[in-house]
């Protein structure tokens, strides 16, 4: 049976693979490498790097493939997701079927497979719609949310206080409801619609790369900081990939 690899690979630094992940990747016979356009060529620089770096078996095919973009025209966000992932699905159904039988590929994913990525969601509808026998295992990487905590030297929770992990479009709807809200996914930079001054803001960008910026303090003083900043990374580089961690409180407070 045809297996895949559906390997984590972290934040950006090739030092955040594991040990398993590199085992991963040496048992497969072919990785597959997605291509996200002119502006985005760093992220595949990161995987060919992590690929020269750790794939040590003779024989193992490199096969860059281009991920199409998820459009937005007349639908809704669940209507367009679901029509890219459809797009995606029929992609890797391709890739998957050229594999040999017995053979496996493997997927690198950037930061966790389980947190804000489809990779899983996608492969389990390759396998329902396209009837090919595979199947699939998921090794785990660092996330961009313990690559904040690690670059600010922080916890994430306060003492005995819960967690809420959201995207920008919900906290600008629901506002910041938890002790301690992660942030993802955030294109409209919804903290700087909070009306909650004295919260804290823990943010950074490209985490884990040469390029990582953090900043942190009271965000009532330094949003507009960030918010300046951000847009100046973003037209440097020509994307921005950022996460930042509200909090309200301090530990031990009842």
């Amino acid at each position: 049976m045809k297996h895949i690899h559906i390997i984590g690979i972290g934040t950006g630094n090739p030092e955040h693979v594991t040990i398993q992940a590199i085992n991963a990747m040496n048992a497969a016979d072919v990785i597959f490498l997605p291509l996200k356009g002119a502006a985005k060529e760093e992220l595949a620089d990161v995987r060919r790097e992590i690929c020269e770096r750790y794939v040590a078996q003779p024989g193992i095919r490199i096969c860059e493939f281009v991920m199409p973009q998820r459009q937005t025209a007349e639908k809704t966000y669940p209507q367009s997701v679901d029509a890219w992932h459809g797009e995606i699905a029929r992609i890797y159904r391709e890739l998957i079927a050229g594999l040999a039988d017995n053979g496996s590929g493997a997927f690198l994913v950037w930061g966790d497979p389980s947190l804000y990525d489809s990779t899983i969601r996608i492969i389990e509808r390759v396998q329902q719609e396209a009837g090919l026998n595979f199947d699939y295992s998921v090794i785990p990487g660092i996330t961009s949310i313990q690559a904040l905590a690690a670059s600010h030297k922080i916890p994430i929770n306060l003492v005995g206080k819960p967690i809420e992990i959201t995207t920008g479009r919900r906290l600008a709807r629901d506002g910041l409801l938890a002790d301690s809200t992660i942030v993802m996914l955030d294109g409209e930079q919804a903290f700087a619609k909070i009306d909650d001054p004295d919260a804290e803001i823990f943010w950074g960008a490209y985490l884990g790369t040469k390029d990582e910026i953090v900043r942190s303090g009271r965000l009532g003083d330094i949003a507009a900081d960030i918010l300046a900043l951000r847009a100046e990374a973003r037209q440097r580089h020509g994307w921005i990939m950022d996460i930042y961690l509200l909090r309200k409180g301090q530990d031990f407070e009842e």
